[in-house]
């Protein structure tokens, strides 16, 4: 597949995102008088630049999908602080993330891209869009709770591919459904980042991540473990897996 970018691009402008020493602690209760409490991120500190394809690279509880909503601004932190350049526009693509199961497909369709700021004149129109790159046939129709997590993931991916945001935050969409559709939503997602649009993509997939991403950061149980360069993380990311094989 040709590359987008410049792998080796040094960015020299203000970063769109900035995490300084973010950490985020859950606390539950186990019994009468114990509680369980876990650090889903530690510390956290890192830079997201305009046009970055930035990976964020970790097996399951590691923090990916924390660290995603607090980009997104649905976490708040217990310590540190996240920048935001000043009227940075965001959406999140997750799994059925904010989908009303008792509405239709082209319900939650309209009603995502409404909330995203277009009129409903236009969110009619791209919800046609949303229907055709979908695939869902006439599912589209019917209420998501009669959705697989596959059907979930191609109503989610569509819906975030037609909003025109500063920031695309993406998690998993991409690890369920059928292999063709996988391939056609790579394919769309790599011709929107020709356009410079800066990303954010969580994935076990470490090939995915390197196909797709110029930086991305490995977490491991909430603690950031390397940093930087896509290809310096993986060597890393890679190295540490075969030494625990």
């Amino acid at each position: 597949m040709p590359e987008l970018f410049n792998k080796e691009a040094i960015f020299v402008s203000q970063p769109v995102v900035e995490l300084t020493n973010a950490s985020i602690e859950y606390t539950s209760r186990v019994g009468l008088f114990k509680e369980f409490k876990h650090t889903a991120l530690n510390n956290i500190s890192l830079e997201i630049y305009e046009g970055d394809v930035f990976g964020v690279l970790g097996k399951n509880g590691s923090g990916k999908s924390t660290l995603l909503k607090v980009l997104a601004g649905i976490f708040a932190l217990d310590i540190g602080q996240i920048s935001c350049k000043p009227g940075l526009s965001k959406a999140l693509l997750s799994l059925g993330l904010g989908f009303n199961n008792q509405l239709t497909g082209r319900d939650n369709a309209l009603i995502s891209c409404m909330l995203n700021g277009l009129s409903k004149k236009v969110a009619k129109q791209k919800v046609e869009h949303i229907k055709e790159f979908s695939e869902l046939g006439v599912f589209f129709e019917q209420p998501v709770k009669s959705y697989s997590a596959g059907m979930r993931s191609r109503l989610g991916f569509s819906a975030g591919l037609v909003l025109n945001v500063d920031l695309l935050l993406i998690d998993e969409v991409l690890s369920v459904g059928d292999q063709s559709f996988k391939q056609k939503a790579e394919k769309a997602m790599l011709d929107k980042l020709a356009g410079k649009q800066t990303v954010v993509f969580v994935s076990h997939n470490e090939n995915q991540i390197q196909r797709l991403c110029n930086r991305c950061v490995w977490l491991e149980g909430g603690n950031l473990m390397a940093y930087g360069e896509t290809s310096q993380v993986l060597t890393k990311y890679r190295s540490d897996c075969n030494n625990a094989a």
